[in-house]
């Protein structure tokens, strides 16, 4: 079993990237646009711990501040086990990491993203 603990420097820029992009479409009200990042860098994150809660807290906050019920109480599990799961390598692979789908379920990974984990070498832990 490998264990996970913070994410790359090569991956780590793609992930802080995502971040930004949602800040700033949050910033300018394109909230589709900014849940959109929010989630490509919870994919992007997800097998290291802190990376992994991180995305779930801005999930969280994001959910509070548009008052959704739905995504504030659906991300408190994500929150407390999210990180857990990543560190001992249990993750479903592309989950998007909102409450509108199964936290246990794994999903395709977009081209762009495979192309960003292999730019960032991590391609074959991202196809487990």
């Amino acid at each position: 079993m490998k264990i996970y603990t913070s994410i790359p420097p090569p991956l780590k820029q793609y992930y802080v990237e995502e971040l930004r992009k949602y800040r700033d479409e949050y910033a300018n009200g394109n909230l589709e646009v900014a849940w959109h990042h929010l989630e490509r860098a919870h994919i992007i994150g997800q097998r290291y711990p802190y990376a992994h809660s991180y995305a779930h807290w801005k999930m969280l906050e994001f959910g509070i501040k548009i008052k959704c019920f739905r995504e504030i109480f659906g991300q408190i599990p994500r929150l407390i086990f999210g990180g857990v799961k990543s560190f001992v390598g249990e993750v479903p692979l592309g989950n998007p990491g909102g409450a509108n789908v199964s936290p246990l379920k794994s999903f395709p990974i977009d081209e762009d993203i495979q192309h960003i984990f292999w730019k960032a070498g991590e391609e074959k832990e991202n196809k487990k």
